[in-house]
């Protein structure tokens, strides 16, 4: 990666301002040491050296330990990457003392506020997890957590930030399969809210990160039930809130064709697996209580009887990336098929 001369960016602060800042034990004298200069690479991206050097110094100043005097000294911005939105980017990938990163974070914010930066996301690697209180400290909130690492940003301006939000939804899928019996593949669920009641139901799951819908549709299928199908249509979809962990919840329910007949159950998830004549589905108590689930009975049987058409995956560029994704849409219209 080709790389910029980093620009020398020199300015002006009072000591009082910098010490604060800095969050330091001592300060000086103000009325003897009125401003400090500090020089710095303004190139985000790069590990800068910055030194603070007062301009007069008093005797009578508060002492200073070695190690203040040390970080004082000599004192390493964060790394830092510019965002497209007016912010920077921090992954720590160094082990650091808390207190140290700390004086490092305060000073690196004075930096990214001179230069009139907005947001910062810090990404901090599990195995730096000592580092979240002083970063909590400084005015950081958490952001969103994954299995090996913890996000946390933070505002420079003042007023209401305009970060985005984490994350607000999760995907799932139901997939309808029915034979040429017009028999429906069900199952019956070990675990979960269903597990003991005898309610026999499509097989459905959570929609992976950096998987299509129409591919998560195929493997729940065949994970569920060990039938191989192939992906047609998205029927129609429900979207829901305050589901798991309080985030909103979108469901797809997918018409599949199956490819093969034999059905082998999953053992850690399900109760059993089955091909069922779709009217004796239908007719479950559970099925005829609630209107969600008749609407779904008659959507799919409107589908089967071709008086009803749904979302076929069209392959699709977009102006933000030139990689295929599915665009769904009604296809059978559109194209006066």
């Amino acid at each position: 990666m080709l790389r910029r001369p980093a620009a020398l960016l020199r300015f002006s602060i009072t000591a009082r301002n910098l010490w604060s800042l800095l969050g330091f034990r001592f300060a000086p004298n103000l009325a003897s040491c009125t401003t400090l200069q500090l020089s710095a690479s303004s190139t985000a991206g790069y590990r800068t050296r910055t030194r603070f050097r007062a301009m007069s110094t008093s005797v009578n100043s508060t002492p200073v330990n070695e190690k203040d005097e040390q970080v004082f000294q000599d004192l390493k911005l964060l790394n830092a990457v510019n965002d497209r939105y007016g912010g920077v980017f921090v992954e720590v990938r160094e082990a650091m003392d808390s207190a140290l990163f700390g004086s490092v974070l305060r000073a690196s914010i004075a930096q990214w506020r001179h230069q009139g930066k907005k947001g910062v996301w810090i990404k901090l690697p599990i195995q730096h997890v000592n580092l979240v209180e002083a970063a909590v400290k400084e005015g950081f909130w958490f952001h969103h957590a994954e299995p090996n690492y913890l996000m946390l940003c933070y505002w420079i301006p003042e007023g209401t930030h305009t970060l985005p939000a984490n994350a607000s939804h999760r995907i799932g899928i139901s997939a309808f399969v029915m034979n040429e019996k017009r028999e429906v593949l069900v199952v019956q669920e070990s675990t979960g809210r269903f597990q003991g009641t005898g309610v026999w139901k499509f097989p459905t799951g959570v929609v992976n990160e950096g998987e299509d819908i129409c591919a998560a549709a195929v493997r729940e299928v065949k994970e569920e039930t060990a039938v191989d199908t192939k992906f047609i249509e998205i029927l129609a979809f429900r979207q829901s809130h305050k589901a798991l962990f309080e985030k909103s919840d979108i469901f797809f329910l997918c018409l599949l064709e199956p490819l093969s007949s034999e059905v082998q159950k999953q053992e850690t998830e399900i109760e059993a697996a089955k091909w069922m004549p779709f009217e004796e589905y239908k007719a479950q108590p559970f099925v005829q209580k609630h209107e969600l689930l008749k609407y779904i009975v008659d959507i799919c049987l409107a589908k089967k009887d071709g008086n009803y058409s749904g979302f076929s995956p069209v392959p699709t560029t977009s102006a933000f990336s030139d990689e295929k994704n599915f665009m769904y849409f009604n296809t059978t219209d559109l194209n006066g098929q």
